[in-house]
């Protein structure tokens, strides 16, 4: 019998893991009792602005960028360091904005987490306008991002989560029941389904192959 191939086992297992990761997600998203609701105002904590659908688009291109000058900041305070964790969480709830359509299509059972991770994403941005260590440096990252903004017509584009408010203190957590009948994101969870469940059966099937003829 020959061996399995140990980069095709590795990749089965980091693809197997992801999905574990994914499915945990839903699970504890799902029994979080202190989701933000839409129909309410936002949980008492440090209030975070909403921004345009269109914005969002935008958002999302210097999110990376913004993060990891957040990340070089050594003298921080608590507001800033809620408001930063505040972001990387509801990143982590909206899977890590890995689902088709999660941005640009309002009816995605994820957008309205994204509205919150991006929202966020500005809120440390402006944030760290006021903070001397990271101030020159955010101030560019805000003029590329208004210009950029303006090229493309971004604050006009709205949807209906554009106005609404969020805080440090409620988490926004996917419309899971929503999935089924949402088609971009059923397809990517089922397609997360079957990749490692297709690298299993592989591994397998080689392991179960009669080895050829030994010469």
């Amino acid at each position: 019998m020959q061996p399995v191939p140990k980069t095709r086992a590795a990749s089965a297992t980091v693809t197997f893991v992801k999905l574990a990761l994914i499915v945990s997600a839903l699970a504890f998203a799902s029994a979080d009792a202190r989701a933000h609701s839409r129909s309410g105002p936002p949980e008492p904590g440090i209030p975070i602005p909403s921004l345009t659908h269109g914005q969002m688009a935008v958002m999302a291109r210097y999110r990376r960028e913004t993060v990891d000058l957040a990340s070089r900041q050594t003298k921080t305070d608590p507001t800033f360091r809620r408001l930063l964790n505040y972001g990387n969480i509801q990143y982590t709830y909206c899977l890590w904005g890995l689902v088709p359509g999660s941005i640009r299509d309002e009816e995605s059972p994820f957008n309205e987490c994204s509205h919150a991770y991006l929202a966020a994403t500005k809120a440390v941005l402006a944030y760290m306008q006021g903070m001397p260590s990271a101030r020159d440096a955010a101030n560019d990252l805000v003029s590329r991002i208004d210009a950029d903004m303006v090229r493309t017509g971004a604050s006009w584009v709205l949807c209906q989560y554009s106005g609404e408010p969020f805080s440090t203190g409620g988490i926004v957590v996917p419309r899971w029941r929503e999935v089924p009948f949402h088609a971009p994101s059923l397809v990517a969870f089922l397609t997360a389904l079957c990749v490692p469940i297709g690298g299993l059966v592989t591994v397998f099937r080689r392991r179960a192959a009669p080895s050829g003829p030994s010469g």
